[in-house]
């Protein structure tokens, strides 16, 4: 009787260090996976850097239209390369062109304080435009133009993947969505650009400093662009 039962704990003893041998493949192998995991996604972070460092160094030295002849620099882009918000403007200033950075004049200090105002920073998001460097007195950019800019612009959307592009005026909006209609008539409503990318039209912050009445619709309608990504992400969760 005495040995029916030793001989029962020992079956038991051996189960339990089954068990016990079990738990620890299975945390092990839990922990790997994460590891594993928590790699791939610093390898993919450092893969945005290093790919717009690489478009930026094949492009600095541009000279495919006339702009080339006038900049101090060309306006590459700046801010978060895994950003899941990009934000996007026809053209560089003056200061721009001075500084090699978009959006650091009068319109930047405006749509900074707008992101901030939000709840967002400049380091949040990436701000790039349509041409890398700045048309003469400002004007307008030529068709010509963003025919041989508008790919680069492309590259950086492709390498960023945001979930959500801002159109900042006209120029930006039309180009992306290739629609005629004014900024005036599109802007804050939510349309496909890409599969897995929308775009938000809002005005441009250098007309909001030309018509102070539209600072109100640009900084709500920047509330709705940070508020429909939080939807995006929170759906993702839940998914």
């Amino acid at each position: 009787m005495i040995e029916k039962g030793r001989e029962s704990l020992y079956h038991d003893y051996l189960e339990i260090i089954d068990l016990f041998r079990s738990y620890l493949r299975r945390k092990t192998k839990t922990e790997k996976n994460q590891r594993y995991q928590k790699q791939g996604n610093n390898a993919g972070e450092e893969n945005s850097r290093v790919l717009l460092g690489n478009l930026y160094r094949s492009i600095k030295s541009c000279q495919k239209c006339s702009l080339h002849k006038l900049r101090n620099n060309l306006v590459f882009g700046a801010g978060n390369p895994d950003t899941e918000l990009m934000l996007i403007g026809e053209a560089p200033g003056r200061e721009e062109d001075f500084q090699g950075r978009p959006f650091v004049g009068a319109a930047g200090r405006l749509l900074t304080e707008a992101l901030e105002r939000i709840g967002l920073s400049r380091a949040d998001v990436y701000i790039a435009n349509i041409l890398k460097c700045r048309p003469p007195g400002n004007r307008n950019p030529q068709p010509e133009e963003i025919e041989v800019c508008f790919p680069y612009l492309e590259r950086q959307i492709e390498i960023i993947k945001p979930k959500l592009i801002c159109t900042m005026g006209n120029f930006a909006s039309q180009l992306l969505l290739k629609t005629s209609q004014g900024i005036t008539h599109i802007r804050g409503k939510i349309q496909c650009y890409k599969e897995n990318t929308s775009v938000i039209p809002i005005f441009h912050p250098a007309a909001c400093i030309y018509k102070p009445g539209w600072g109100r619709n640009f900084l709500e309608d920047l509330m709705m662009v940070r508020d429909e990504l939080g939807k995006r992400n929170n759906s993702k969760k839940i998914v």
